[in-house]
């Protein structure tokens, strides 16, 4: 599971960087801003795009059982902002290291229950840490001022590496841990949202929503009892807006 990144993974790095680089020497502003392809990020692309003036996309694969799926809907969800600069790796260790039901197939995903206190075995170890590392590390390289994630704190499944004091401790690395003249700022728009707030702003800023996928374990139609299912279908519901994905 995992496997190594392809060489169409990396297309058009090289001329991303360059052309980045070029803009902020320019004096325009570039964030980089990833994109699982799930709603949240893309409703923060969305932000994104309004905040700045130009956009790079970062997508990471790790393992994870709808990876296809989820790489199909970041590169409909580039094609929709027209964007140039994109990047995609392969985190596979993490499925080497396993302990998710998101990449070990002998852990099953668990079905929903928002009421839980408990940790979901949907939780990758310490994902979100990996994620910002590799974001950093391009934005360092290409000029960026500011990564974008689309964490949500309250209205999610509990994940630690979701808080915003994990944020906050991240930033403090990201600030010792570059060149003295980097600055690059983590922006996380919607981590005090509930995602029927989400699910608002996007339809304000006119977000893909219908291109988005969030289910665990299928990537043909939705399962619907999944904890990420469960916990997008009650946003629709909150925000009063069909689901514009198909379910089983």
């Amino acid at each position: 599971m995992g496997g190594s990144p392809s060489e169409r993974d990396f297309v058009n790095e090289e001329e991303a960087e360059e052309s980045a680089l070029d803009e902020s020497a320019a004096g325009g502003t570039l964030a980089v801003c990833l994109v699982s392809g799930g709603m949240d990020s893309c409703v923060t692309a969305a932000v994104a795009r309004e905040e700045n003036e130009d956009l790079a996309l970062l997508h990471v694969s790790y393992g994870q059982l709808t990876e296809a799926r989820e790489r199909r809907a970041f590169e409909e969800i580039a094609d929709f902002y027209k964007v140039s600069h994109r990047l995609v790796v392969s985190l596979e260790h993490l499925a080497r290291i396993g302990g998710s039901s998101l990449t070990d197939a002998s852990i099953p995903v668990s079905e929903a229950d928002l009421a839980s206190q408990e940790i979901p075995t949907s939780y990758v170890p310490f994902r979100n840490a990996h994620l910002l590392a590799a974001a950093t590390s391009w934005a360092e390289v290409i000029g960026a001022t500011s990564v974008y994630i689309g964490a949500v704190a309250e209205d999610s499944s509990g994940y630690p590496d979701c808080r915003p004091e994990f944020y906050e401790a991240f930033q403090r690395a990201i600030d010792v841990g570059t060149r003295p003249e980097t600055r690059v700022q983590i922006r996380t728009p919607v981590i005090h949202m509930r995602k029927s707030e989400i699910i608002r702003r996007g339809l304000e800023l006119g977000a893909p929503l219908e291109l988005t996928w969030s289910c665990y374990r299928a990537e043909a139609l939705a399962c619907g009892t999944c904890d990420s299912c469960a916990l997008r279908l009650r946003a629709f519901r909150e925000a009063g807006v069909e689901d514009p994905i198909p379910y089983a």
